[in-house]
Order: structure tokens, then C-alpha cells, then sequence
């Protein structure tokens, strides 16, 4: 899998084990672009997600990858064959993708074992009933063959939508947000078992989803969208700490830019005073500066002679999470064991710990 955008190398040959690839896709709908030159590829086994706001383009492209929309320049591979580009376009019912929608869509007149071997109806039924006997294994569902969907939780139903996709074996399964519908704690419970299940089988997939929680849950590499571009493909951790421009370090996490000047190489003054690391980019001494700043970074320091008024407080069990008034008019967030309880108003102290600077020129 590419680690960006950037890397893939389009005259290269096809990787044995690449079961996807899009290069250099773009894609318009009645003459107005969408999607602007967007490249990333699979391995097999592996799971990817297209991630970004409403408007991004990742439904749209998704569709394209479907069959349901055509692409105006680069091409699509799955398993080596070129399976779109500008000028051909193979049939979305002979791709061998399966699709896992938002409502399920679940047949409520099949039970399950009918549900799940919809799709492979047309193999000998001794086939037929070993993988739907094995899909049903992996997700614990042996004992629900002859239920009816509306007999059985959300979270079965997920699952049961999920193999019903996975039956055929098909080389790429596209998951339009399926959790979308649940709240966010459920949500991201459901893509780590839709994760374990998908790697159980060694199912090539792509999910769609704008809550990076989910993105963070389920993928091996992400892509985030922004207009149709993709700002940067990468691993969850990468993008956390190393996003490539100021978009995607606005979107993804939580985290505030605070003014910096550049003194050297390494080391940036700031009003919370100056901070040492690796700089993510090459920076002239002397810019002014955004430096990203997540709630991790800004360590609660009774000691400090940094000081933050309390102007918001969320208890998360573990800690709270602060957002501070500095007193240059900036505000950031701070992460601080529970027992530290501060009131609203209050003036705490603060210190930076970053070892890794992320910065941009200010703007």
C-alpha cells in the first residue's frame, strides 16, 4: 500500500499481491469536477477508507469504484486487470465487488441462512451450505441460521449484512457507512468486529465513513479527502502526527494552531515558551509560524509559570479535557488526570512537551 499520494510509481508493474489500485482518477458529473486526480492502492487483505467531510467527493468516488460512475481521466485495477478508465468500462455486476450499504438491506421475507447465501445461489448446494456454514462460524452466528432478520439485534444484523457480502469471495468489498446509524461508541465497537472479520477471511475492502473513529477502528491506511483531492494516505498514527498540510491537521484529532517563530532547525519560540523536536517540514529560521498543538501535547504543571484561565472542562473518566485561555488570547486544549479538577475560571499551569513539531507558514 502506498504511504501517499505522492509515492505511487505509475509505471511500475503490478505487485502480485496488489488487489487494488486507482491511478490518477479523476472524475466528472455533468461537466462539473469532482474528484481531481486521486491515486492509492491495496494489497490484498487489507483495508482501506476514504475519509472526509460532507461535499469531499468519497461517496462519489466510491461510486466509481462500484461501477456506477465513470471516470474522465486515470484508470482502475483489480487484481492487475484494468477495470476502468476513460475509455473502457467494465460492468459493475462483473467487477466482483460486494457492497455493504447503510440500511443493511437485508431481505425481511429470507432467514439468515438464505440472506447470506443469496449471492452464491448458484453453486451446488453442498457449497452452498459449507460457506454459509463458515461465514456464520466466524461471527458466532451458527445457532441463527433459520432466523428472520427483524429476530435478531442491530449488531447481528451488521454482521449477517456483512458475510451476505463477503459470500461470493469477492476481490474487493466496499462498506458504504454502515455504522452510521449507531452513536459513536457503538460505531466504533462495530468497525473493530467488522475488522476482525473482514481479516478472518482476508477480504480486500474499502470503507466510506466522515468519523474518524470509525477510519481509526477498521483501516490499515486512510485517505482523507478535501474537494475531491486527496490530502494524504497514510496510517492513522501518520496522520495523526505528521499530517501533510494544514487541512488535514485541522481534521483529523483534536488540536489548536498556536503562533511560533522559527529560532533554528529544532527549535520554536512560542507564548507558552520554546519548544525543541524534529520539525515535520524544512523551515527557514526566523518564519512566523503555525505549530499544531494537540491536548496531549500540553502537559498540567502546577509548577509552571505558564498559566491558563478554565474556560471549558470534559470529563472523560480517565481526565479531563481543558480549554485554556493563555495570555496572549490564544486558547488550547490540555489533557489532566480526573483528580485534577479545576473549576471554570481558574488559572492552572501549563507546559509544552512536543517532540515531533508540526508547522505551517502562518497565514
Amino acid at each position: 500500500m502506498t504511504s501517499s499520494p505522492g509515492n505511487v510509481d505509475n509505471s511500475a508493474p503490478q505487485s502480485a499481491t496488489q488487489q487494488f489500485e486507482l491511478r490518477n482518477v479523476s472524475i466528472s458529473i455533468d461537466k462539473t469536477p469532482i474528484i481531481h486526480d486521486v491515486s492509492f492502492s491495496l494489497q490484498t487483505g487489507m483495508i482501506g477508507c476514504l475519509l472526509g467531510p460532507s461535499g469531499s467527493g468519497k461517496s462519489t468516488l466510491l461510486r466509481a469504484i462500484a461501477g456506477f460512475e465513470s471516470l474522465t481521466e486515470g484508470e482502475m485495477f483489480i487484481r492487475g486487470e484494468s477495470v476502468a478508465s476513460k475509455v473502457r468500462q467494465v460492468p459493475a455486476e462483473k467487477r466482483r465487488i460486494g457492497m455493504m450499504f447503510q440500511d443493511l438491506a437485508l431481505f425481511p421475507h429470507l432467514n439468515v441462512n438464505e440472506n447470506v447465501s443469496f449471492g452464491i445461489r448458484s453453486l451446488p448446494r453442498a457449497e452452498i451450505k459449507k460457506r454459509t456454514g463458515e461465514l456464520l462460524e466466524i461471527v458466532n452466528l451458527q445457532r441463527y441460521g433459520k432466523q428472520f432478520p427483524h429476530e435478531l439485534s442491530g449488531g447481528q444484523q451488521q454482521r449477517i449484512a456483512l458475510i451476505r457480502a463477503m459470500a461470493p469471495r469477492p476481490d474487493l468489498i466496499l462498506l458504504d457507512e454502515p455504522f452510521s446509524s449507531q452513536d459513536t461508541e457503538l460505531r466504533v465497537q462495530l468497525a473493530q468486529e467488522v475488522r476482525e472479520i473482514l481479516k478472518q477471511d482476508n477480504v480486500t475492502a474499502i470503507l466510506v465513513t466522515h468519523d474518524q473513529h470509525e477510519a481509526f477502528a477498521i483501516a490499515d491506511g486512510i485517505g482523507v479527502l478535501n474537494s475531491g483531492q486527496l490530502s494524504q494516505w497514510d496510517s492513522a498514527y501518520n496522520l495523526y502526527h505528521t499530517p501533510r498540510d494544514r487541512f488535514v491537521a485541522d481534521f483529523i484529532g483534536e488540536g489548536v494552531f498556536i503562533c511560533g517563530n522559527i529560532i533554528d532547525g529544532q527549535t520554536v519560540q512560542t507564548e507558552l515558551g520554546n519548544v525543541s523536536g524534529e520539525l515535520a517540514f524544512n523551515l527557514p529560521r526566523g518564519m512566523e509560524i503555525d505549530l499544531l498543538v494537540r491536548p496531549d501535547d500540553i502537559i498540567h504543571d502546577d509548577y509552571s509559570t505558564f498559566r491558563g484561565t478554565v474556560l471549558k472542562k470534559n470529563f472523560r473518566g480517565a481526565d479531563h479535557l481543558y480549554t485554556l485561555r493563555m495570555p496572549g488570547g490564544t486558547n488550547v486544549m490540555c489533557l489532566a488526570p480526573s483528580h485534577h479538577d479545576h473549576h471554570l475560571g481558574e488559572s492552572i499551569g501549563v507546559r509544552l512537551k512536543i517532540d515531533h513539531l508540526v508547522a505551517f507558514q502562518k497565514q
